[in-house]
């Protein structure tokens, strides 16, 4: 899975005043990415807000940024929830030729035990006709996936190729990059510690500041990947400042707000979300002015 080396970024869904899904917006995001740098786009993840769109209007985008990228990048499509039956039945009625993966993110509010969420990964494993990274968030699912029903789950199902790991513990990643199978890749899900576990021996990054600064941070994800630690740090810690920001108030409230003062959306989110505060935006704007 060569596709998942590098810099993916988890593409939010622009909208417009009236909260509509602002479609312009989204082209001019998918390009704003294509063009700087980044390796592949991640379509409907969480930071996508795809628990507030319509099944209408998620056809729409997966068709808008399948058009829009017109093969120049390899998708990566989310399909995860916590009705592992209904996710097994939307792998079999999804059309997932234009996609190299899918993200599927370990079941949410349920809160089951490492043998559910092992249990869970087995049925869409076999159901799933593309490789599938595993999606840890403890913070949002209320669970981590600890790393030993990882490598189980890593060993014993080949078409679950990589994790996502958005713990925010490094002692976690390298416990899971210690005793993970060969061809297991660890990736990033958290843009303040990417470099770190890209240095420990991780693959890459699904990042949310990354389409927002995709030049730089795919940059230092790729100078993190040969080695070269002091350039790579010196980008980090350019950027360090804008990750606080940008989830101050939450995903993808903050990053939208960036991408606001780069005129590529408007910095709209759906209820329950709102919108970065003013104070929130000013500091993102001087941020962005001084960049």
């Amino acid at each position: 899975m060569q596709e998942l080396i590098g810099t993916g970024v988890a593409l939010v869904t622009p909208f417009n005043e009236d909260k509509s899904v602002d479609f312009e917006g989204l082209k001019r995001l998918v390009n704003y990415q294509i063009d700087n740098g980044v390796n592949y786009l991640v379509i409907l993840g969480t930071t996508g807000e795809p628990a507030t769109l319509t099944s209408e209007e998620k056809e729409l985008i997966k068709a808008t940024i399948i058009k829009e990228n017109n093969g120049r990048l390899p998708l990566v499509i989310g399909v995860g929830g916590n009705n592992t039956m209904a996710i097994v039945e939307e792998l079999k009625l999804t059309d997932l030729s234009d996609y190299c993966a899918i993200l599927s993110v370990s079941p949410y509010y349920n809160k089951p035990t490492q043998e559910g969420i092992y249990q869970h990964f087995k049925a869409i494993s076999e159901a799933s006709p593309l490789p599938i990274i595993l999606y840890n968030v403890p913070s949002r699912t209320g669970v981590n996936v600890l790393p030993s029903t990882v490598i189980r789950i890593a060993n014993d199902f080949k078409n679950i190729v990589a994790i996502k790991e958005a713990a925010g513990d490094m002692i976690q990643v390298q416990r899971l990059i210690q005793n993970k199978p060969a061809d297991f890749m660890v990736i990033s899900g958290d843009d303040m510690i990417a470099l770190p576990m890209v240095l420990a021996g991780g693959v890459g990054v699904i990042s949310v500041i990354g389409q927002g600064l995709p030049k730089d941070f795919s940059e230092m994800i790729q100078l993190g990947l040969k080695g070269n630690v002091s350039e790579a740090n010196a980008i980090h810690y350019k950027i360090m400042e804008s990750i606080d920001y940008i989830f101050e108030e939450g995903n993808p409230a903050g990053i939208k707000a960036l991408l606001k003062t780069l005129n590529i959306c408007t910095e709209n989110v759906r209820l329950p979300l709102v919108n970065a505060s003013y104070d929130l935006q000013e500091k993102i704007n001087t941020f962005a002015a001084n960049y």
